[in-house]
């Protein structure tokens, strides 16, 4: 290379790189990701069913600290179990008790507690068509967790679309899912038997759309619930809530979106404000409910090659912190500010997003407690409150 050819390709390289330095003087560097110093925890075996655990869910109330999910025995089939713990760091195998030939294998997909007491949500694919076979279970005062008989179609049969997450408040428990109507839900005052409470006016679908609601969360007046509304002749989603004092009346509310696309899929309330967050078109959004109603809160994250969603939302003091599925991994994200801006949290462990993966966050008193499932193995760590201030 010449001389004069060298001086005039540096010239351009000055030029490019004062034109890129020009181009957005005032941009911020995106914030660095928190990093919590994670503590492994070891879930132990649960007698008499030697196997992988498959973890799937986490919930923590009164003190107490709760794990559920499955057991893959060495023969492939699945079993129930779930774990507790007074301190994020021991912990013991709860003992099961099923009633049916279905709930022998079901895996806990969804978990709540009340006054230190748990309750969850199992499946087990069956049958000739392979659906689900729903139920669910409630801890005893022993501590055994045993399984809800119910009628075959109080979850399942011609009318089923989807059985969703469960929540616990003062008012009882209440379950988030769909039927052929729409948005429905099974309440009940103590986990005992549950309710179904289907084709409401304002819950179900109607002449607007047809709905389905994903999460629910207990409020001092009752029940929030977040979900979908498909348009008649649409073919993209927009997101909606809806409130009940009692959990059968329920009055619905449009949460606003930019683009007219997006879904509000998990729900929580921190310092006594309920946010949403779910997918919308350029990544994920965020809704903070105000005297005003329901208000864009922030915007976070990418979507990948997949189909996203928002896997869970926990409130940690006054703070949120939010799973995500983007199409290509499980991430994590923190808001101090009710939802307006996001941070990434690094995880312990890249969680792939895949059918067979999972990942779940909790929190009560000065500790977050994390559970994963990245298809080969499931674990579990805990992090100080504190550490999310770094």
């Amino acid at each position: 290379m010449s001389r004069r050819m060298g001086a005039v390709l540096g010239v351009l390289a000055v030029l490019v790189a004062a034109c890129q330095a020009s181009a957005c003087p005032d941009c911020e560097e995106p914030p660095r990701p928190v990093r919590p110093a994670w503590q492994s925890v070891v879930l132990p075996e649960t007698p008499g069913v030697p196997g992988r655990p498959v973890l799937r869910d986490a919930t923590a109330c009164a003190g107490r600290w709760y794990v559920v999910g499955g057991v893959v025995d060495l023969a492939g089939e699945t079993h129930p179990a779930a774990w507790t713990s007074p301190d994020a760091s021991s912990w013991v195998p709860l003992p099961t008790a099923s009633v049916t030939f279905y709930g022998r294998q079901h895996v806990l997909s969804a978990a709540a507690c009340r006054d230190g007491r748990l309750a969850a949500v199992g499946a087990k694919n069956g049958g000739a068509h392979g659906n689900p076979r729903t139920g669910t279970w409630r801890q005893a005062s022993d501590g055994t967790l045993h399984e809800v008989d119910a009628p075959f179609e109080r979850y399942a049969g011609p009318r089923a679309v989807s059985v969703a997450r469960l929540a616990a408040g003062p008012r009882g428990w209440l379950i988030a899912g769909s039927r052929i109507d729409g948005a429905a839900v099974w309440i009940s005052p103590d986990a005992a038997a549950f309710a179904l409470v289907e084709g409401a006016p304002e819950l179900a679908g109607d002449e607007r759309g047809r709905t389905a609601a994903y999460d629910a969360v207990a409020v001092p007046s009752g029940w929030l619930m977040v979900g979908s509304l498909l348009p008649p002749g649409g073919t993209a989603l927009v997101p909606l809530a809806w409130s009940s004092a009692d959990g059968r009346s329920w009055r619905r509310a449009a949460l606003p979106v930019v683009d007219g696309r997006g879904q509000a899929q998990r729900v929580a309330v921190a310092g006594g404000v309920p946010v949403a967050v779910g997918p919308v078109r350029a990544g994920f959004g965020s809704w903070r409910l105000t005297t005003q109603g329901w208000r864009p809160a922030g915007g976070f994250g990418a979507v990948g090659p997949g189909v996203a969603s928002a896997a869970g939302l926990v409130a940690v003091g006054q703070r949120l912190v939010a799973v995500t599925r983007d199409g290509d991994r499980h991430a994590l994200w923190l808001s101090v500010d009710m939802g307006e801006s996001w941070r990434a949290v690094s995880m312990p462990r890249p969680v792939p997003d895949s059918g067979d993966t999972a990942v779940s966050v909790t929190s009560t008193g000065d500790r977050l407690l994390l559970v994963a499932d990245d298809g080969k193995t499931s674990r579990a760590w805990w992090a100080g409150v504190s550490d999310l201030d770094r």
